[in-house]
């Protein structure tokens, strides 16, 4: 997570993390009773995809690598939050709150819910590259 300095900045939310796996072992997780059964599991570094409805925008962090951030809630009711990294994609410039949005990257247990994260292409090599799709069109 180098190149993700903003969970360093995330004051109000609590992140674990593990770079020991590789992404070619971490198996995708379709659907949100499959993310709540990570969070019930506190489970990290789990790849996901699925869409969901935007609830909530967030101010974009600014420290060290810039991330839009905003959260999302499945439809079981778990709220989590997105973290896309905006110096390594393109920031979602007219999402708005009641949206769906489609997403792949690595889920982070939190207390709060959860945390989705690399959501963009790895430069680096060492996580799958995820995406956001917005509208039809994917950032990555």
């Amino acid at each position: 997570m180098d190149s993700c300095d903003t969970f360093n900045n995330l004051n109000a939310i609590a992140v674990t993390s593990s770079l020991s796996a590789k992404p070619a072992l971490i198996p995708t997780i379709r659907g949100d009773s499959d993310i709540l059964a990570a969070f019930k599991n506190q489970r990290s570094d789990v790849q996901v995809q699925g869409k969901s409805v935007v609830s909530r925008l967030l101010q974009d962090d600014n420290e060290g690598s810039r991330h839009q951030k905003f959260i999302i809630k499945l439809s079981n009711g778990q709220s989590v939050l997105v973290a896309h990294n905006i110096d390594l994609a393109r920031r979602i410039s007219d999402l708005k709150t009641g949206d769906n949005i489609e997403y792949y990257g690595e889920y982070e247990w939190n207390e709060k819910g959860g945390l989705l994260h690399w959501t963009h292409h790895d430069p680096a090599g060492r996580h799958k590259n995820g995406w956001l799709k917005h509208e039809g069109i994917i950032y990555q």
